[in-house]
């Protein structure tokens, strides 16, 4: 009775609840992310082609091809990470590759495994334990954790 006619015409067809997911800025428009609350666990791989941030606990690996990947504080991830720049404020536990244009280990977070990257920043506070491969700037990382990548091979005269 009290609704105008431009509401009404405008209104859905269905019943159907709207999904509404938390973004990291209001005013981001280019990119979407998904984010894994601290309350939600996964066994299993993900894969997604867009950012993510993982505040849960994931047993599997998590691959978001030329996107970036957050771990957050409450963050713990047990499998192999590929993605185009990875940041680590949680844990990353378990012995599994790593791969990435990009990784910050951010104090107080905790990384146990391999890391094959271009650039890689570890802050004063953080824990790491396993090997670092530099890639060459030329060559370009892998997306996914199932395919290997080009390795920077040394030679001793």
């Amino acid at each position: 009775m009290w609704q105008n006619r431009e509401s009404q015409s405008t209104a859905p067809s269905t019943s159907r609840p709207e999904v509404v997911a938390n973004s990291v800025s209001a005013t981001s428009t280019a990119t979407h992310a998904s984010w894994l609350s601290p309350t939600m666990r996964v066994k299993g791989e993900i894969s997604a082609n867009e950012d993510l941030l993982v505040d849960g606990k994931v047993e599997g690996s998590v691959s978001v091809g030329e996107h970036r990947l957050t771990v957050g504080q409450n963050g713990q991830v047990s499998g192999g990470l590929a993605a185009r720049e990875i940041i680590i404020y949680g844990k990353v536990d378990g012995n599994h590759k790593v791969v990435s244009e990009s990784i910050e280990i951010k104090k107080d977070a905790l990384m146990i495994g391999d890391v094959t990257a271009r650039r890689i920043v570890i802050e004063d506070g953080a824990s790491f334990k396993g090997s670092i491969e530099i890639e060459e700037s030329s060559k370009q990382v892998g997306s996914s954790l199932d395919n290997p990548i080009a390795r920077t091979r040394s030679t001793s005269a």
